[in-house]
């Protein structure tokens, strides 16, 4: 390979000898219009779009295809070439739908950008549109023939970066040429990888991404949106990737650059990731967060090699409060060398992790191995330590403190009958054998909530030998709790009531007898956030329980904090960089956003830890890289039934071995299962590494 002399448009340009006249231009940042051109693919010239005269030929020559020659003297700009190119795009556009205004590429359009520049209009040309129905039937992907130009991007995108091969030119009985699918099957049918590689190049609205399967923002992101979906920003697809190739070491590895908590997360995230998969457009998501779990049992913590631990920096830092939120930003403030004492009011640290969330969801002890690795850096943690006043910490010489006290004071409706003897709230129940609270259990128990929560309440109950109703204002298909949990529930035998409201506590002589309800049709809150009823005419009665458990909502006990600011909710104000109103004090988690998931409070102590630490003098950097790089083989080849590919499925023991004890309920997957799961993933994060293709207005030269 070496560097040769050539002019293009009297510009003298140094050139690799191996490299096209279309390739050298590009480089220079010298546009010559283009369509079947791609970056990433072999040139065809098929278009005829890019056609220059190059001194000592008779003929015009196709930039794409011809390579460059020592002293080749290259023109791109001519009326005889301006005429050629409007004359190949005029014919491509003789069969191409008129209306642009309603394709989704619309302003987005390489062919509308083309038309712009060389200024083509088919008014002189008889129009031969053969409309086709738009094809709307394949999962995940719109095919719309009226606007494909056969350009052969996709077809050599499919075939020869992906390996794939399903997309082909064929002829209909016009003998037009379009793009079909093998054996005229769907996509599906025809073992797509549905990896997006066709849709990402088609310079046109022939191939779209069917509404929905994709969020607006940032293209690089939003392509991969598992990835995007995931509060922390997890690297999902990477960590996917290594337990399909067996390497679990890097696959736990990539979980811990984000997350101290993996293994907890694998039993109870909320699975933002799989609700954004792409591939629950296709026949199911793929099973992340038990990816998440089977990775992070197997791991062997040569991650531990990697981590990075500054030295000390001779500051203090005193966090207050053990949940999820507060032990991040420990872990990390402790790994950029600050001295981070935990203050955590209960007998036990973890927040609700380890006092909310039930064994047989979450065992104590898996909470416990990862606060041991918390230690491991350096972070003190200091239990049955209540603090009460953010004043007096801060004089024990501490140079920032992270009021990190989530939501766990649970809220009574205020209804008659809330405060009698056997009517208990949420956090209270759950918590009650670490704080020693004297809950005599009924034989009938009513919870209220239709929440993750309330089930988790009504559940417990169950285990603990009440018979158990869950009584909530939503209805069917609307309570917030999780589909597995209000499944579980019910094969457990515990009945649910929907579309009620709480009236008052039944009671005869000070014992509970009942709940009170009306049945509700509809509601919904006004524009200041006021829940409005629609209650049904004469239909108020009364639902037998020995016990009540107002599972309705969660708060933050923030009664001895009365100098921070707070929001009209509640809540902790802060700024952008989680600073309170306090000098040197922050704020994160569920006293700050409300009660979120253990991922989402994961990710702003990561966020909160980095402004604290810059606030402190350091440059607030705590990534890391934890696992190995990982080659992205864009050539993912065919696979026979990838489409219809099952191979895990959220599984718990059977209900008659699981309703009288609090062991783990889940089942998690072996290596076998584990990496057929990871297999079905369609690795979206390849697409983003295709090429975006430039308009000619980003061109230097044009």
């Amino acid at each position: 390979m070496s560097n040769i002399k050539i002019t293009i448009d009297g510009m003298e340009l140094c050139a690799d000898e191996t490299k096209t006249v279309m390739q050298v231009a590009e480089e220079a940042d010298i546009y010559i219009p283009h369509l079947c051109h791609h970056k990433d693919l072999h040139d065809v010239g098929g278009c005829r779009l890019c056609v220059v005269d190059i001194q000592g030929k008779e003929e015009a020559q196709t930039a794409c295809t011809t390579k460059v020659q020592p002293g080749m003297i290259v023109k791109t700009k001519s009326e005889k070439l301006d005429e050629m190119r409007r004359l190949s795009m005029e014919l491509m556009l003789a069969n191409h739908v008129d209306d642009c205004t309603t394709c989704p590429k619309y302003l987005k359009c390489e062919l509308q950008s083309l038309i712009q520049y060389l200024g083509v209009s088919t008014s002189r040309l008889r129009r031969t549109l053969n409309a086709v129905t738009v094809d709307t039937g394949n999962p995940l992907i719109v095919r719309d023939l009226n606007r494909c130009v056969a350009c052969g991007r996709c077809v050599r995108a499919c075939r020869d970066i992906r390996g794939v091969g399903i997309l082909e030119f064929a002829k209909n009985e016009e003998e037009r040429t379009y793009v079909g699918v093998k054996d005229n099957l769907t996509l599906e049918n025809a073992n797509c990888r549905f990896c997006g590689a066709c849709v990402e190049v088609c310079p046109t609205g022939a191939l779209q991404d069917k509404a929905g399967v994709f969020k607006e923002g940032n293209r690089n992101d939003v392509l991969v949106p598992c990835k995007n979906e995931c509060p922390a920003g997890i690297n999902v697809p990477k960590y996917v990737r290594f337990i399909k190739e067996g390497n679990y070491d890097e696959a736990a590895a990539v979980i811990r650059e984000k997350a101290p908590f993996p293994k907890s997360l694998g039993l109870v995230c909320m699975r933002f990731c799989e609700s954004a998969c792409k591939r629950s457009g296709l026949n199911g998501a793929v099973s992340i967060r038990d990816l998440k779990r089977f990775a992070s049992e197997v791991d062997s913590y040569k991650w531990k090699e990697r981590a990075f631990k500054k030295e000390s920096t001779n500051k203090k830092v005193a966090v207050i409060g053990s949940g999820p939120a507060g032990l991040t930003a420990a872990y990390y403030l402790a790994k950029l060398g600050h001295a981070v004492d935990v203050y955590e009011k209960l007998p036990v640290a973890g927040g609700m992790l380890s006092a909310g969330i039930p064994d047989y969801r979450l065992p104590r002890e898996i909470v416990e191995s990862e606060i041991d690795l918390i230690r491991e850096v350096g972070v003190n943690i200091l239990t049955n330590h209540k603090v009460d006043s953010i004043a007096k910490l801060k004089d024990q010489g501490y140079d920032a403190v992270l009021v990190a006290v989530g939501t766990d004071k649970g809220v009574r409706i205020p209804i008659p009958g809330a405060n009698l003897k056997d009517v208990h709230v949420n956090i209270d129940f759950l918590r009650k054998d670490v704080t020693h609270l004297d809950i005599e259990m009924k034989k009938t128990v009513a919870v209220l909530g239709g929440g993750n929560v309330a089930f988790d309440c009504a559940r417990t109950a169950k285990r603990l030998g009440s018979e158990v109703i869950v009584v909530c204002l939503e209805g069917e298909g609307k309570m917030t709790a999780s589909p597995e949990e209000i499944e579980e529930a019910r094969e457990e035998g515990i009945q649910i009531y929907n579309n009620r409201t709480f009236v008052k506590v039944d009671e005869n002589d000070g014992k509970v007898t009942g709940i009170v309800c009306r049945e509700v049709e509809d509601f919904h809150f006004d524009e200041n956030k006021k829940l409005v009823l629609n209650i049904k005419e004469d239909s108020e009665h009364t639902i037998p329980a020995e016990m009540i458990i107002f599972a309705t909502g969660q708060k933050a006990d923030l009664d001895s904090f009365g100098e921070l600011e707070l929001s009209q909710r509640g809540l902790v104000s802060i700024n952008d960089s989680y600073h309170t109103n306090i000098e040197g004090v922050f704020a994160v988690g569920d006293a700050v956003t409300g009660t979120a998931s253990v991922i989402q409070g994961i990710a702003g102590a990561r966020k909160a830890a980095s402004n604290i630490d810059i606030y402190l003098g350091g440059d607030g950097a705590i990534e890391e890289e934890l696992s190995v790089e990982q080659p992205l083989d864009p050539n993912i080849g065919l696979e026979e039934g990838f489409s219809h590919k099952e191979c895990s499925h959220y599984s718990c023991v059977p209900v008659e071995e699981r309703i009288h004890n609090f062991d783990l309920m889940t089942v998690g997957l072996d290596q076998e299962s584990a990496k057929c799961e990871a297999s079905r993933c369609l690795q979206c994060d390849l697409r983003p590494k295709l090429t975006k293709m430039k308009f000619w207005t980003e061109y230097k030269v044009k």
